[in-house]
């Protein structure tokens, strides 16, 4: 196992370029995750020439992106070659959609014999003793790991940017690709892999999708097994899954969890391969308690909106699905989530913890904990009640279409650890302010690169759908793929 690279700072990458782009003539060509799967299994590339390919493309893009903690590569290499020999021997090597596809693993999970760290340096890197549950159900479906992807401390930023370096858009290198799970999100966006694992506990899937161009959905609560993360929250508010540069690589993720549910009682979804019926879709183009959509922004979600009606579809305007108060409910739960980890870090991850080396943004929600122990209660009522909030929105609705972000990725530095701390909380509730709905409530939701700026900076358009209705979402999701062809960077 060797390291990542030093994640760098400043206006653009260690190579001096503005934009990145892995894509090469090369065994991982620009196929999506199916198409390299598929590729292996019909022997036109073996699995150790796709992850070395993957290797090369990481190497290239790393210096400019920063978006590894560290690699695996002696291991990737390894299982690649004994997936190669049950395909020369004609022995199972697998039935998941993705056998031999290489892939990176967020750093807030544990994979055994690899050391997690949860983006922070307050925590003593040590060899996980096992894999945890989710990741163990990502590896069943064939993936082949390469590397750790980085993360913001413990999840809590929207931006992957520390005190100890940034992560950058591949699109615009001196902008953030959005968090927490921005690193996995960089990665697949250049090119580098074609599909990437996230989790997402209040848009940490979609809101780095929507930063890089990328396809991301958050499950249903209950869709996937329980991450760590997870594990004895008063409200669970974290789904894992992938970032993906396809809707039919989501679709074949979402498939696999059939009868692998965490939760027994939800229907399967299956293998969604098109569009389906004409649905009846809302329109919310601004969050409660926030400022106004940026206009780039708005304008995207309204020719969304346009494009589906013009499809048939009957789009209407509604409320947002949340109370008025749910944005500071939100911030109160997440501020806990901060106390948590900054007064019991050790007991809570079971490893050594430093509260001292704690950042900026950690130990100002701790802190704003301090002032808010009274509201919890009530928070905790709100939050849980939350999903019948969210599950009566959809009493008239199918879908409902909003922005993923109020506005688009911003620079480097806008939510970083240089900024005022009270600044940096208000600005991070008011960007990500339409996608932590679906974590409170525990529906899913999906967001989709569906415009750009004048710039070329990508704009991510969100679906909600109820609880337990991901095909809804992927039928959509497919249906405005076709009609509106994803933007990819090697073609920018």
């Amino acid at each position: 196992m060797g390291t990542g690279s030093t994640r760098s700072t400043g206006s653009a990458g260690s190579t001096g370029r503005t934009r990145v782009c892995a894509v090469a003539d090369d065994a991982l060509g620009d196929h999506d995750a199916t198409g390299v799967a598929a590729a292996i299994a019909a022997g036109e590339v073996s699995a150790h020439e796709v992850v070395d390919a993957a290797v090369r493309r990481i190497r290239s893009v790393e210096p400019d992106l920063g978006a590894t903690v560290l690699t695996t590569y002696a291991d990737a290499y390894a299982r690649a070659e004994e997936i190669d020999r049950a395909t020369t021997a004609g022995r199972d090597r697998g039935h998941g959609p993705f056998v031999g596809v290489p892939t990176v693993l967020k750093d807030n999970v544990d994979l055994a014999g690899v050391p997690t760290q949860h983006g922070s340096a307050a925590f003593t890197a040590a060899p996980a003793r096992a894999s945890e549950p989710v990741v163990r159900q990502l590896l069943e479906t064939g993936l082949v790991v390469l590397a750790k992807s980085t993360l913001p401390e413990y999840g809590f930023n929207a931006s992957t940017e520390s005190a100890h370096g940034a992560t950058r858009n591949p699109w615009q290198l001196d902008h953030t690709p959005g968090g927490s799970s921005g690193g996995s999100a960089a990665l697949v966006a250049s090119g580098a892999l074609p599909l990437a694992h996230g989790n997402d506990g209040g848009g940490s899937i979609r809101i780095p999708a929507a930063c890089c161009g990328l396809v991301g959905l958050k499950t249903t609560r209950g869709r996937e097994a329980a991450g760590l993360a997870a594990k004895g929250l008063p409200v669970d508010i974290v789904g894992n899954g992938v970032l993906t540069r396809t809707v039919r690589d989501t679709a074949a993720w979402v498939a696999w969890l059939d009868g692998r549910q965490r939760d027994a009682t939800l229907p399967d979804v299956g293998l969604v391969e098109g569009p389906g019926p004409r649905r009846r879709i809302g329109l919310v183009l601004d969050a409660p308690a926030s400022d106004p959509t940026e206009a780039e922004t708005r304008a995207t979600v309204e020719r969304t909106a346009d494009l589906l009606e013009s499809l048939g579809h009957e789009v209407v305007e509604v409320d947002p699905p949340v109370d008025e108060d749910f944005r500071e409910h939100f911030l109160t739960y997440w501020a806990m989530l901060a106390w948590g980890v900054q007064h019991a870090g050790r007991v809570v991850t079971g490893r050594r913890f430093d509260a001292r080396a704690t950042e900026q943004l950690t130990t100002t929600l701790a802190a704003e904990m301090g002032r808010r122990w009274r509201c919890l209660p009530g928070t905790l009522l709100a939050l849980r009640r939350s999903a019948a909030v969210y599950a009566e929105a959809f009493a008239g609705v199918d879908a409902i279409l909003s922005p993923t972000l109020a506005h688009p990725a911003p620079p480097l530095g806008f939510l970083g650890p240089d900024q005022p701390a009270a600044q940096q909380l208000e600005r991070l509730t008011q960007w990500a302010t339409f996608t932590p709905a679906n974590n409170a409530s525990g529906g899913p939701g999906i967001s989709l690169p569906l415009g750009a700026t004048t710039t070329g900076l990508p704009i991510g358009v969100h679906l909600s759908a109820a609880h337990g209705d991901e095909r809804t979402l992927l039928e959509l999701a497919y249906e405005l793929e076709a009609e509106r062809p994803f933007r990819r960077i090697q073609d920018a």
